[in-house]
């Protein structure tokens, strides 16, 4: 029997592409195939996760579903950095609730959302130490956006990791300079 050719395309995304996964990240498309599952005919797209050494497999018919999409476009990525600028929005209800908005906005896939995470659980080193569970999202989530910021701009992932850190840290310093004039201009008064 001879091998079909496999399809390169499907639904305008295609093999080799990389793609957000809700759930798992950014992920890479190595084929898309087809398979006999319980007596029915599936196409699937086969995802691979290098860093979580994974492959999963999403039929082209549930890519609605799953919030599978491309990756973000440079008007987004840069929204998202300008989003990490912004004063950290804690609300005031317990832990546990903040904890379960945090992973539904990491989840999402959604750039933005998951930049509103990382910058809330941002803490500069002159802030208190975090939690054990806030600093876990915190990584979650600076690794879901580092992931697409450097599959966007083709970084190594280091390099994304750094340059959101720097966008951190400076937010950070001017956000203190800013309370510190604050506080002398009161003094002064």
């Amino acid at each position: 029997m001879a091998d079909k050719k496999r399809p390169q395309q499907r639904n305008g995304f295609r093999t080799n592409e990389y793609i957000v996964y809700p759930a798992h990240g950014v992920g890479r498309i190595m084929s898309i195939e087809e398979q006999e599952i319980a007596g029915a005919k599936l196409e699937l797209f086969v995802i691979n996760f290098d860093k979580d050494k994974m492959t999963l497999r999403v039929p082209t018919t549930k890519l609605e579903s799953v919030g599978m999409r491309k990756l973000s476009d440079d008007k987004i990525v840069k929204k998202a950095l300008t989003t990490l600028k912004g004063k950290a929005r804690v609300k005031r209800t317990m832990w546990s609730r903040r904890a379960q908005e945090y992973e539904a906005k990491i989840n999402s896939g959604d750039l933005i959302s998951i930049a509103e995470v990382v910058r809330d659980l941002y803490r500069s080193e002159a802030q208190p130490e975090q939690s054990y569970s806030e600093r876990q999202l915190y990584e979650a989530a600076l690794d879901r956006m580092a992931r697409e910021l450097a599959a966007v701009e083709k970084l190594d992932e280091d390099s994304a990791v750094a340059k959101i850190d720097d966008i951190l840290a400076k937010s950070a310093r001017s956000a203190k300079a800013a309370a510190e004039a604050e506080t002398a201009g009161k003094a002064a008064a």
